[in-house]
């Protein structure tokens, strides 16, 4: 029987196999499950077991952030102005925390940023919910670098500095996080050197980051599964 190939008659490649351990469709996973969790307001929560990743959302005032905030105020939150995870101890020397007892990693992370925001001069903790999901801590990078890649949120991308830890004495040589010129407050940043930027220009980085990058809504990866590349 004579061939397609024979024929000269072009061979049309059929759907690839959907694969539901291919490593991206599991980070999916991961971070549809997070997305999918209810919205805890930042200053009230209360301790608990476990690592993971999380969703920080803002509805206040804070003039360069309203395009943002004007698409979470009404129990919307669609759209986080940082991600993030939290690991234990175990995970950052190769162990993943298979053997550790049960760490408060996740709220221990959500608490200090609960705390700079807090300390922030021109930021209301009122203003800030978080979503959060406790899980094993093997899928805890690839659901955070997903989450990031498709909201892309404005304190992960470039106002940098908001998870950063005080560098601790005589390590202040560094320059003060943007962050920090835009919500001064963290006594820590304010030992930095001062940076080359004012707040205001700052500010108008934010406004042309956002004419660029529409801030991304919505709580399913439409695009995000292997088997629709």
């Amino acid at each position: 029987m004579p061939c397609a190939k024979d024929c000269g008659v072009a061979q049309l490649a059929g759907p690839k196999p959907y694969n539901p351990l291919d490593k991206r469709n599991l980070g999916v996973s991961v971070a549809e499950a997070m997305l999918s969790q209810d919205v805890v307001p930042l200053g009230t929560l209360t301790r608990f077991d476990g690592a993971g990743v999380y969703a920080i959302y803002y509805t206040g005032q804070f003039d360069a952030y309203q395009l943002l905030a004007q698409l979470n105020r009404g129990k919307k939150l669609q759209a986080p102005i940082y991600v993030g995870k939290a690991v234990p101890p175990g995970a950052r020397k190769g162990g993943f925390g298979l053997d550790e007892t049960p760490s408060q990693a996740l709220y221990s992370r959500l608490a200090e940023h609960a705390e700079s925001i807090s300390l922030a001069e021109n930021l209301g903790i009122k203003d800030f919910h978080c979503r959060y999901l406790v899980v094993d801590d093997i899928w805890i990078p690839l659901g955070e670098s997903l989450l990031i890649a498709k909201f892309a949120p404005v304190w992960n991308t470039l106002i940098d500095g908001f998870g950063n830890h005080d560098p601790g004495k005589g390590r202040y040589n560094g320059l003060c996080p943007r962050w920090d010129v835009l919500h001064p407050g963290r006594a820590w940043a304010a030992k930095c050197k001062a940076r080359p930027e004012t707040a205001s220009q700052i500010k108008n980085d934010i406004a042309e980051y956002f004419r660029s990058h529409p801030a991304v809504t919505g709580q399913a990866f439409h695009l995000g599964r292997e088997d629709e590349n």
